[in-house]
């Protein structure tokens, strides 16, 4: 308190809090499996109205609240750089549904519950209820690793996260733009004449900036290392131009922008979507921990009897009433509607954008907008610990999880690669194996392994594998550069200690060697393809043996000399494959996947049940 009554901390030492505090929540997060929101509110509340380290309105001023519109305006662009609509296009007839019929149903629902159940005007309702649609993708995508449920469910919740997000946030651009002009202009006439113009001029700036920016980096007027610093000055000046003519129309401007390049088809765009995802990380864990920290006690206090009834209001109707009217009639089974229906958790951006309207609506003259953040605040807290929770074992009742150990993908159909597969899919493992030449999966085909006929990387593999399922990518196909490219690309997604390569016949050259970045990790006894596919074809084989209490890590040792050791899967279910470098657990109860060379016969009975090979 005593900092706080100095005059509260230094602004520079301020934005360093909160940046420590947001991606230390977020890293913490990620080590215990938990919800990164509730901790980020956690620490936000802590530093804030607990212990009044941070009050952000005395350390930046007047600053603060356009730090937060841009924050958020970038962050509503990041959300429309998401939403691809040629693969919406190729989406489940339920997916569209939920977006065409679930998205004006949910804002309708969330509208009267906040009006009826919070007790807030009309006005506040309508604004608030269009950011209620969000769910958010970054909330949405740990939960379903987690929970790794079936394709279809889970494509419905990802899919609809990833598109209501800048839509539910231009859902509470527009419901608020017809706030304040109605509040504004002196009639009706003048009112929506206003409102069209503003409209109208911030869609035309967001597609004028798309367009630019395409045309730009497309004919190469950019060089390489600006288009970042480009994309975002272009950005902020959409931005703070629309703005300027109507207030708040820039949100509409950049969400628009974001769309047209996402559908561009630029070649450069996945490395500036990666940078946009990374600057959307930091900018979404700083503003949830100001707007957490900019909280007091008077403004929780309205978090009463109401605000509890309007979270179960939400939770148990205005989330699952629209979703199951949107699916209705369609091929979806009832256990999936049901799950669907019921997983809505709220992310940052919910909290952010409400934040910002919220201001917004105060400044204006509506009272009862300073409730919005509070609630926003509750109903996050609520749902994310809810279905952070109660996702995995909704699933597992409904029989809808496609499995709970970590899976496998493996590039590759080499008869090396189908042995390996064979012997994950022995420890009940998903496995995987994908191949551009169909003529080498047919091992994979007999052999029982699910398949995947085609390029990894392309679009259709995105639609058609379920890359949710599998932890781990081997990269074991006859061609190094491919192997090598595959391993590079899906890093950022599989994250880099999860990705393995064969051996690059050249690596020990140093005209051919490459650096550490790209690539994955190397497995089993690092060898390259022909090495590995002639040793299983010489007379060795993946065999798989569980330790116990009575037969340990040394007997094992002691009892497979020449074994080489590729994967040990651990009694808890974690999954680890091993390179020449790593060390064995060798918990009692973890199955060890190593390579052996083949038994010439049988062993007496006693022996086999003392190994206990499965």
């Amino acid at each position: 308190m005593a900092v706080a009554e100095a005059g509260g901390l230094d602004p520079v030492l301020a934005f360093g809090l909160v940046g420590a505090l947001g991606v230390g929540s977020q890293w913490l997060a990620w080590r215990l499996r938990l919800p990164a929101i509730v901790l980020m509110l956690v620490a936000g509340l802590v530093i804030g109205p607990v212990t009044g380290v941070l009050d952000p309105a005395v350390q930046f001023g007047d600053m603060l609240q356009p730090m937060i519109a841009v924050a958020v305006a970038i962050i509503l662009f990041e959300g429309g750089l998401t939403l691809d609509l040629h693969r919406l296009s190729d989406a489940a007839k339920g997916v569209r549904r939920l977006v065409l019929i679930g998205v004006p149903l949910g804002w309708l629902a969330s509208t009267s519950a906040l009006h009826w159940v919070a007790g807030l005007s009309w006005e506040t309702s309508a604004v608030f209820g269009g950011i209620m649609i969000v769910t958010g993708p970054t909330v949405i995508a740990p939960l379903l690793r987690q929970a790794r449920l079936r394709r279809r469910p889970a494509a419905l919740l990802q899919w609809e996260a990833i598109v209501n997000d800048p839509v539910g946030a231009l859902a509470a651009v527009l419901a608020f733009e017809v706030v304040l002009v109605l509040r504004t202009a002196t009639g009706a006439g003048p009112a929506v004449m206003e409102l069209l113009i503003g409209i109208a001029m911030a869609s035309a700036l967001g597609l004028a900036g798309g367009w630019g920016i395409v045309r730009a980096f497309r004919q190469a007027l950019v060089p390489e290392y600006m288009k970042v610093p480009v994309l975002f000055v272009v950005l902020l000046a959409v931005f703070a131009v629309a703005d300027h003519v109507l207030h708040e129309s820039g949100l509409l401007a950049v969400t628009i922008m974001g769309l047209w390049i996402a559908n561009a088809g630029l070649p450069s765009f996945a490395e500036l979507y990666r940078f946009k995802e990374h600057a959307t990380v930091l900018l979404v864990s700083g503003v949830f921990i100001l707007l957490a920290a900019g909280m007091s006690f008077e403004r929780l206090a309205v978090l009463d009897w109401r605000a509890g009834a309007f979270v179960l209001a939400v939770i148990l109707l205005a989330r699952p009433l629209p979703v199951l009217a949107a699916l209705a009639f369609t091929n979806v089974e009832w256990k999936e509607r049901l799950l669907v229906a019921f997983t809505g958790p709220r992310g940052v951006v919910l909290v952010a954008v409400a934040g910002l309207f919220g201001e917004r609506l105060v400044q204006i003259g509506v009272e009862d907008a300073d409730r919005v953040a509070p609630l926003a605040f509750a109903l996050v807290a609520a749902t994310v610990v809810l279905h952070g929770f109660t996702l995995a074992p909704m699933a597992r009742l409904l029989g809808l999880t496609a499995s709970r150990l970590p899976g496998v993908l493996i590039m590759g159909g080499s008869k090396w690669a189908v042995e390996l597969g064979a012997a994950f899919k022995k420890m009940e493992l998903p496995v995987i194996i994908a191949d551009p030449n169909n003529a080498h999966l047919r091992s994979a085909r007999e052999a029982g392994i699910d398949t995947f006929y085609g390029d990894i990387l392309s679009e259709a593999a995105e639609d058609r594998v379920e890359f949710v399922v599998y932890e781990k990518l081997i990269c074991a196909s006859d061609n190094d550069a491919y192997n090598t490219l595959v391993a590079t690309d899906l890093a950022p997604e599989f994250g880099r200690e999860n990705i393995f390569q064969i051996k690059r016949v050249r690596d020990t050259s140093s005209r051919h060697s490459l650096p550490a970045t790209l690539g994955g990790k190397a497995l089993g006894a690092d060898e390259t393809f022909f090495e590995a596919n002639a040793v299983i074809a010489g007379g060795c084989e993946f065999r798989v043996t569980k330790l116990s209490e009575e037969y340990t890590l040394e007997d094992w040792r002691a009892a497979q000399p020449d074994a080489v050791a590729m994967a040990e899967l651990g009694p808890n279910g974690t999954l680890r494959l091993l390179g020449p470098e790593d060390e064995l657990r060798g918990t009692p109860g973890t199955r060890l996947l190593a390579r052996l060379p083949k038994r010439a016969e049988r062993r007496p009975q006693k022996e086999d049940t003392a190994t206990a090979d499965v």
